[in-house]
């Protein structure tokens, strides 16, 4: 009797834990979702192995994108086809220069032909290749096309000649940069000086000739605050251009950057200027050889000082901590302008008593009578140096003046 009642209390344990263990697997039912648009139940349920798509999420599988429309931009002007044909109602021709002799001879450049289209706007006009009649300029290394009016084809014949002409190829130019501490050499000098017309105020011109000109830059030589800032023989060839420069970079605190992760609890941001010059030439001789067309351009920069400004920057260690940042001052000179002058004459630029070239270190000691400072009289000496770039020999002196010149 005793081992029936144990073999039915087994039996009852079995199906018991099997009925627990069948509830302890099955699926919970998830609660019915609320379709936010109607209020009813929602129809869009998943199992969970599916999982639920967010709302507004797309139904396509990421095998089926479709790329965005890439359709044109409407414009909202009126755009027409033309005539297909271009207008010539200023009575515009079309002309194809050949300009292989000039490009052929310039290796120091990738587009020599873009000297070329630059004359040409330069002495044209740029007008006159955006307004009525149409015109059309372009080049490159073998022709230079335009289509313009008759009148227009003779100026541009003109400058392409300059350019591809054989007899100017071995010319060269010769230009100096100097500074002088006083301009109380024009004194000495003006007797050999001739004025010449300049647009750019503050800024003088002279024409001397060769020999004049060698005399001067010899007397000028011997003063203890003469400067030369380029090489004395340096050449350029016609219808190239060249420019002279040398800088040097001034570094200053332009601000501070708060770092309170790290010690000091602040960065400071480095800002730094350019110091020094810039001396761009590009001459062109004329067709007989006897004027010069030049366009000088001339930038300066120098830093007259840096005024300090002390911010507050507090950390929880330094509540009272300060830094410095600096403001630089500035000086420039920018300066652009054409000459047309002889081509046995020499061109003398004189910008007046601007910031130095190249200017002397911060913090150097400077020489009585003998330091230039942080200004200078600046002057540029353009010359065409001939075939083979010789320059002339002295021939003559120039005759005293009856006052002594004191150099300060």
């Amino acid at each position: 009797m005793t081992r029936h009642w144990k073999l039915l209390l087994v039996v009852a344990a079995l199906f018991t834990g099997g009925i627990g263990l069948a509830f302890a697997q099955a699926p919970a039912t998830p609660p019915p979702l609320v379709d936010p648009a109607t209020g009813g139940p929602a129809n869009n349920w998943r199992p969970p192995s599916t999982g639920i798509a967010p709302a507004g999420a797309a139904t396509t599988s990421s095998g089926n994108l479709q790329p965005m429309s890439s359709a044109p931009r409407a414009s909202i002007a009126k755009v027409t086809n033309g005539t297909g044909t271009l207008p010539n109602d200023g009575g515009q021709v079309w002309r194809e220069y050949d300009i292989t002799p000039y490009t052929l001879r310039v290796t120091g450049t990738n587009r020599p032909e873009q000297a070329i289209v630059d004359w040409v706007l330069r002495e044209t006009g740029y007008d006159a290749w955006h307004s009525d009649p149409l015109g059309i300029l372009c080049a490159n290394g073998r022709t230079l096309r335009v289509y313009h009016t008759p009148q227009m084809q003779e100026a541009v014949s003109e400058i392409v000649d300059r350019f591809v002409n054989n007899q100017t190829e071995a010319q060269a130019f010769g230009i100096r940069l100097i500074t002088i501490g006083s301009p109380n050499w024009r004194a000495k000098m003006q007797q050999v000086l001739r004025p010449v017309p300049v647009q750019s105020q503050g800024v003088q011109a002279w024409l001397l000739s060769k020999e004049d000109a060698a005399m001067m830059t010899a007397e000028l030589q011997k003063r203890s605050d003469f400067r030369e800032h380029s090489s004395p023989h340096l050449l350029v060839q016609n219808g190239q251009s060249t420019s002279v420069s040398a800088s040097r970079p001034r570094t200053y605190i332009k601000e501070v950057i708060l770092k309170p992760e790290a010690w000091p609890g602040f960065q400071p941001d480095m800002g730094q200027i350019d110091e020094g010059f810039s001396v761009e030439f590009k001459p062109l001789l004329s067709l007989d050889g006897k004027s010069i067309d030049a366009v000088v351009k001339c930038n300066i920069d120098q830093v007259e000082k840096l005024t300090s400004v002390m911010l507050d920057v507090p950390t929880p260690a330094a509540p009272r901590q300060r830094t410095e940042i600096q403001v630089p001052q500035v000086n420039s000179i920018r300066f652009a302008e054409k000459f047309h002058w002889p081509s046995d004459m020499v061109l003398v630029i004189g910008f007046g008593i601007v910031p130095t070239p190249t200017p002397p270190e911060p913090g150097g000691m400077k020489i009585p009578l003998v330091s230039q400072g942080d200004h200078a009289d600046l002057l540029v000496f353009v010359e065409n140096r001939g075939v083979g770039g010789k320059p002339p020999s002295i021939t003559r002196n120039l005759p005293p003046v009856s006052t002594p010149i004191r150099q300060f």
